[in-house]
């Protein structure tokens, strides 16, 4: 099991957060831009565990140093399927973060969900 698995399967988001690299990069799907840098997207993290309601990983896949962890979650009365596709870095912290998520009424509800609390912490996307 990849450890950031264990620790989001835990509620442990500080242990996640700790998984990242200090310059990680974060590919949202709901904005075209990324977000950058271990606490932007530790936050970015945090808001997502407490907007998403019954979240859990259902599938692992792996290759090399690319992780694939597959989960459902509920937003509001929408429920969603998802993967985080995580890259390590060589010192083995992740550096680079995929979220993918289907069908799209289940993002927008994401999206919606999130938004206000995204803006109201300031956190922005790299241009």
């Amino acid at each position: 099991m990849h450890p950031f698995r264990a620790a989001v399967e835990a509620g442990d988001i500080d242990a996640a957060v700790a998984l990242l690299a200090p310059g990680v990069v974060f590919h949202s799907p709901a904005v075209f831009h990324a977000y950058e840098g271990q606490e932007t997207v530790g936050a970015l993290l945090r808001l997502v565990a407490e907007t998403f309601e019954d979240f859990r990983y259902t599938d692992e896949l792996a290759g090399g140093d690319v992780h694939a962890l597959i989960f459902r979650a509920r937003v509001g009365e929408r429920e969603l399927e998802g993967m985080d596709l995580v890259r390590m870095g060589p010192d083995g912290t992740i550096a680079d973060f995929t979220v993918m998520i289907r069908p799209l009424s289940g993002l927008i509800a994401l999206a919606q969900a999130l938004g206000p609390k995204v803006e109201a912490a300031g956190l922005q996307a790299s241009h």
